[in-house]
Parts: structure tokens; C-alpha cells; sequence
């Protein structure tokens, strides 16, 4: 689905991302762990065109899609939930998942968006600022499968959210990826979340993948090892 190679980023002359290089295979969700500051989000931001690469390649079924700006991406089958949700709080929730129908042809939201998450029908009407921090997670992920992505890119998800929410979400996930057969690539510290919802773990460390495991044979006290301070 996915395929990354010698990818580059730099900040001016300062390179961040140093020649990484993995894969995302079809229905696979990916965990990419490391402390603050290795990398993740970096990453995350330069896959979806919101910070350019300065080399390398990424295709998404084969496309290659590294030049293309981030509206480009998302018609291209990318879907993003940015770190801190950045949902529009003044607009409703219903207004807020239209937002991403804009590269389909329909013109109301899918009623299996709603049936994904509940309490979103539930508030449809209610401004997203008046939301709680795990229901604006909920529906900024809702607000990126509106744009029927074939790879959904998550930033820190579990970041400011309480643990029950956090499970929750890792349940609906996984039921996303099912259901609808994407591919999904997490960025995260919290290994537990990670363990719960991953298929592969990549751990990035100074802007290079610096480990990586299958979660079926998982050395949980290593990753815990890079991710310590």
C-alpha cells in the first residue's frame, strides 16, 4: 500500500530524516514509537505534504506521490488526524466531518460514519469546541474516513485523552481497518495502546528507524528501552 524509501527531510540545512525506508502493506496497521523530539511527527506531517522531503520516495500503490501537495494527497487516498486534533471548534460536528467530503461526490455524511462513532451523531449539532478531548479525537478521525482514504495517518492519538477513551479508540481502529480494508500508520509513546492495536512497530530514534518488530513476537522490555528517557 505504502512504500517509503530513502526518504529525506530538513529543516534549512539541517536534515531531520535520514534515508528511512519502510513499508505498509495492505489492511496493516504500523506503529511508529519514539520519544519526543526523534522524528514522529515530522514524519507524519511530510508523508500528508504538509512539510516538504528533501529526497527520496514514497508511493502509495504504486503512485508516487511526493511532490504532490497535501490536497493532492488526500484525493490521492491520505487521510490525516494532525496532532492536538485541530478540529474547528466554532463550526458544528456535522460541519466539521462535511469539511472532508469535499474530494467525493457526495454531498451528505455516510450514516456508517456515524454508526463508527456514536456519540457523534449524538452531539452532530453541538459546536466541536464544546467537546471533550476523546469525543474531538473521535471526530477528527471521523472528519479524515470522510474523504474514503486508503491510508489513514494518525498524529500522538492518545495524546490528553483518558485511558477508557483511549481504548475505545484503539477498538474503533481496528474495526476501521476491518470494515473498510485501509491501511493505518499511528505515531505514538504510549506502548500499551501500540501493543493493542498494531500488526508491526517501528521505533525511530534521531530521525532514523532504529528498530522494528511484528507484534506477534514483540520484545515489549526493548521498545520500552528506547522509548525511556
Amino acid at each position: 500500500m505504502l512504500n517509503v524509501t530513502d526518504y529525506r527531510v530538513s529543516y534549512g540545512q539541517s536534515e531531520v530524516l535520514h534515508g528511512l525506508n519502510f513499508q505498509v502493506k495492505p489492511r496493516e496497521i504500523v506503529a511508529i514509537m519514539g520519544r519526543n523530539g526523534m522524528g514522529k511527527t515530522t514524519l507524519m506531517k511530510s508523508l500528508m505534504g504538509v512539510i516538504p522531503s528533501s529526497g527520496g520516495s514514497v508511493q502509495l500503490e504504486d503512485k508516487e506521490v511526493s511532490r504532490l501537495k497535501s490536497f493532492e494527497r488526500v484525493k490521492s487516498g491520505f487521510g490525516f488526524v494532525p496532532q492536538g486534533r485541530m478540529i474547528f471548534s466554532t463550526m458544528t460536528v456535522r460541519e466539521n466531518i462535511e469539511t472532508g467530503l469535499t474530494t467525493t461526490n457526495r454531498r451528505s455524511i455516510p450514516s456508517e460514519l456515524f454508526d463508527l462513532f456514536p456519540v457523534l451523531r449524538e452531539m452532530r449539532n453541538r459546536r466541536g469546541g464544546n467537546l471533550s478531548g476523546g469525543q474531538q479525537q473521535q471526530l477528527a478521525i471521523a472528519r479524515a474516513l470522510a474523504s474514503d482514504p486508503k491510508l489513514l495517518l494518525l498524529d500522538e492519538p492518545t495524546e490528553g485523552i483518558q485511558p477508557s477513551i483511549i481504548r475505545e479508540i484503539g477498538r474503533t481502529l481496528k474495526l476501521i481497518r476491518d470494515q473498510r480494508g485501509l491501511s493505518i500508520i499511528v505515531s505514538e509513546q504510549v506502548l500499551s495502546f501500540a501493543l493493542d492495536i498494531a500488526d508491526r512497530i517501528l521505533v525511530i530514534e534521531k530521525g532514523e528507524i532504529v528498530h522494528e518488530e511484528l507484534r506477534s513476537s514483540v520484545n515489549e522490555s526493548k521498545i520500552a528501552g528506547y522509548l525511556a528517557v
